[in-house]
């Protein structure tokens, strides 16, 4: 019998307890297990996402400033088809087209304002960011990963400072944490009114069933829950803002946890 196991291309964790936290990798593998997709995982650290990708026949995603490809994960193989992908959003569309019989997490109609949606959460939580670099390095990477992530970041994206250097500090640190919870304001007007008790009209993005865009959230609160831990004031704080809708949003997708 042919193995119809997907194989699915992820970020490693050397947190105790922590299997996956990549908020990109974190929408296909909530889309995976929301299917009900059998799935194995390949742990790929950072500096060797490009060559495990090209050996494995799988074609960048975008394309460096430089002109150069691009490999990014989350990726797949599945071996049902022969098809090689990355990107979450391509991932997305092609599982819902390839196994109708699923749930569906770009529905009919929903591509382009789900495309807007999420990148719209950028924007949102961009003060995440400068706070969130350091704290992958240091509580989520594995080593190898950590010292890519730090220099490549420093070369391309930062402008020679060190993800070190950038953490808000003081009277900043402050300021960008009120502009965070005000991102997260701003996201929880999209969702709109939070039904009371069994109403769960508005749990989701859509209604009562979660679709891409909520991953790609929940991805993100996973992140920070992981990178800050539980118990952290960081974490608390994210979980509590707009009367705790991020806390529910977060249990709500439990049943389609990475664990």
């Amino acid at each position: 019998m042919t193995d119809k196991t997907i194989t699915f291309y992820d970020f490693p964790s050397k947190k105790d307890g922590v299997l996956a936290w990549n908020p990109n990798t974190l929408k296909t593998r909530f889309s995976l297990y929301y299917k009900c997709l059998p799935f194995k995982t390949i742990w790929v650290e950072y500096p060797d996402v490009e060559s495990t990708l090209k050996a494995a026949g799988i074609a960048p995603s975008s394309i460096k400033p430089d002109g150069t490809p691009l490999y990014t994960q989350p990726a797949i193989i599945d071996p049902s088809t022969g098809a090689a992908l990355s990107d979450s959003f391509v991932i997305a569309e092609y599982l819902d087209k390839t196994y109708p019989d699923t749930p569906s997490v770009v529905p009919k109609g929903t591509r382009g304002l789900q495309a807007a949606f999420i990148d719209g959460i950028i924007p949102c939580i961009a003060p995440l960011f400068a706070f969130g670099m350091k704290q992958s390095c240091d509580v989520l990477m594995n080593p190898r990963s950590a010292e890519y992530f730090r220099r490549t970041r420093k070369e391309m994206v930062l402008g020679g400072k060190s993800v070190d250097e950038i953490v808000p500090k003081g009277e900043s640190a402050r300021e960008e944490w009120k502009k965070l919870e005000a991102g997260f304001g701003k996201m929880a007007g999209w969702y709109g009114p939070q039904g009371q008790g069994n109403d769960n009209s508005n749990r989701f993005i859509m209604g009562e069933n979660p679709i891409l865009g909520d991953f790609a959230i929940g991805g993100w609160l996973v992140y920070c829950k992981n990178a800050w831990g539980e118990e952290s004031q960081e974490w608390k704080d994210i979980a509590s803002w707009n009367d705790g809708r991020w806390g529910r949003l977060l249990e709500s997708l439990e049943e389609y946890f990475p664990k």
